[in-house]
């Protein structure tokens, strides 16, 4: 499928929201194909972790508080495009079966509707799932301290049953998608994740002059500053300050960032949120800086609150930085 035929404008995309996004056809995952479903991600994790070899366990199994000699602590990391551990998951070195688990546990942190969208990503980034991704097991299943890592290009994923306390998704996470050229146009034809930016402008259009000027900020903030601070200090309109009308799209739009996670997760983010007050804590931030085509369609914005930070940066393609916590003092290593 040729992306220029599915080319839109920004606002053809505004216009046409979430459902504009095209899907090139991939191999279906187990839950389309009508599979059994898959056991938690966790509990596929401690099969995986049992199934490894000494010799793997050495390339990829680390103690709890493992510092990384370049990544620093391994359980907290979070990148746009690095390896915890050197093997690649479709390589000699995993079994056809453990191959297999490691793509059971990804299919169990998405949400079904989201494989094919996640694997469209992975085509266009490392040529598939598995390709250029690793990953690490980080403490030992069964002691409540264990987490499965999944790491590479665009990509960091995690799941952790609750060892890490205080925080959503068992950690940071990343995504993002470079749909062709790594500097892409205005409207980001076949970026999966655009739509997210395309609802969060629906929120800056509903806004009055007053609002807009609160809401706009000139200058990007650097991707990788995700760390929870004082409120005052975040940029952006005081979601407080939003009617009710706003507020509740808002709140529709948290939905869309939530959608491709599992259920448990997406709940954990919520009662995090919750627990520091929910959305009218947050702010919300439109940045003028990487505007692409200079349309007014604003490629970067930012959701954040006391520890709450959902950074999405559209330019030149999408990254987006996600870390959630229920306390404010949770460290990130970004």
């Amino acid at each position: 499928m040729l992306e220029s035929s599915r080319r839109l404008t920004r606002r053809g995309l505004l216009a046409a929201g979430a459902a504009a996004v095209p899907c090139i056809a991939l191999p279906q995952s187990r839950v389309a194909r009508g599979d059994a479903p898959a056991a938690g991600a966790e509990t596929l994790a401690g099969r995986l972790h049992a199934s490894l070899t000494p010799a793997q366990r050495a390339k990829v199994c680390f103690p709890w508080d493992f510092r990384h000699p370049k990544f620093g602590l391994l359980r907290t990391r979070v990148g746009n495009n690095w390896n915890a551990s050197e093997p690649f998951v479709k390589s000699d070195f995993f079994t056809p079966d453990q191959q297999h688990l490691v793509r059971e546990i990804f299919e169990s942190l998405i949400e079904p509707a989201w494989h094919e969208r996640f694997d469209k990503q992975l085509e266009d980034d490392t040529g598939g799932f598995g390709h250029e991704q690793s990953i690490a097991l980080i403490g030992d299943p069964g002691s409540g301290k264990f987490q499965f890592l999944l790491t590479g290009r665009h990509m960091t994923l995690r799941c952790d049953g609750d060892s890490a306390d205080h925080m959503a998704f068992g950690g940071p996470i990343f995504y993002g998608h470079d749909a062709g050229g790594f500097n892409e146009e205005r409207g980001h034809a076949g970026n999966v994740f655009w739509p997210q930016a395309v609802a969060a402008n629906g929120v800056y259009a509903m806004l009055d002059g007053r609002q807009r000027s609160l809401a706009l900020v000139d200058v990007l903030p650097k991707e990788t500053a995700i760390g929870f601070r004082d409120p005052a200090a975040a940029a952006g309109i005081p979601v407080s300050e939003l009617s009710s009308d706003q507020r509740a799209e808002l709140e529709r739009v948290l939905g869309i960032l939530l959608e491709p996670y599992r259920t448990v997760d997406r709940d954990e983010v919520r009662g995090c949120l919750a627990k520091q007050g929910g959305l009218d804590r947050c702010r919300l931030a439109f940045f003028r800086q990487g505007d692409i085509g200079d349309d007014g369609v604003w490629d970067n914005w930012r959701l954040e609150g006391p520890a709450f930070v959902w950074h999405f940066r559209g330019a030149p393609h999408v990254h987006v930085w996600v870390h959630v916590a229920d306390v404010p003092d949770v460290p990130v290593n970004a």
